[in-house]
């Protein structure tokens, strides 16, 4: 009987999270008053929802939602189903709704470094994101309208223009250090 091969770890680590382990923890753990850099403020995991109703009368707007976020993710998106049947929206129970992909670890910090230095800078007429989009354990959630902004999708190739919330969930007890790591990370915020 033979066993699986291990999963080969990448030969470098990314850009954001070693910017994270040389200059944001430490900066944390000192604006803080940490004991030491584990108690700092890190990601666990970022997770991407495509919602798009549409897809329970037309299976063409949830396979394109599907191969979209795989593409801009790297990952395989689940398929999210309906919970309760809504008839004023003509969606039973158990109908497709959307997908959704949950990121972490290295694929996780790759997405980071491309949402904050290509795919927000390409917004048309942005202003920063709102620094009210934090919840009390710290976890920061913001929506966009397209996904299109992302360099991966091309514009002419996508026939639907869909949007997409994203959650950052952090180990932030207060919102004041979710604002500082994320900061940190290089999120254009709006002014307070």
């Amino acid at each position: 009987m033979t066993t699986a091969a291990p999963a080969k770890r990448p030969a470098h680590a990314p850009r954001m999270l070693e910017r994270y382990r040389k200059e944001i923890a430490p900066g944390l753990v000192k604006d803080f008053k940490h004991k030491n850099a584990m108690a700092a403020a890190h990601l666990q995991k970022i997770v991407l929802n495509m919602g798009c109703g549409e897809a329970a009368h037309d299976a063409k707007v949830l396979e394109a939602a599907q191969k979209d976020l795989g593409l801009i993710t790297g990952q395989r998106p689940l398929i999210t189903r309906a919970k309760k049947a809504i008839s004023n929206f003509k969606i039973r129970e158990n109908d497709p709704v959307g997908c959704k992909v949950t990121l972490r670890r290295a694929r996780m910090y790759e997405f980071l470094d491309r949402l904050v230095s290509t795919a927000l800078p390409r917004i048309r007429d942005f202003r920063g994101l709102s620094p009210k989009g934090f919840d009390q354990g710290g976890n920061y959630s913001f929506g966009l309208k397209e996904h299109t902004i992302f360099p991966e999708i091309q514009i002419d190739q996508a026939p639907y223009t869909l949007g997409m919330d994203i959650v950052l969930v952090t180990t932030a007890k207060t919102r004041d250090e979710a604002y500082a790591l994320l900061k940190g990370f290089g999120f254009p915020f709006a002014a307070k």
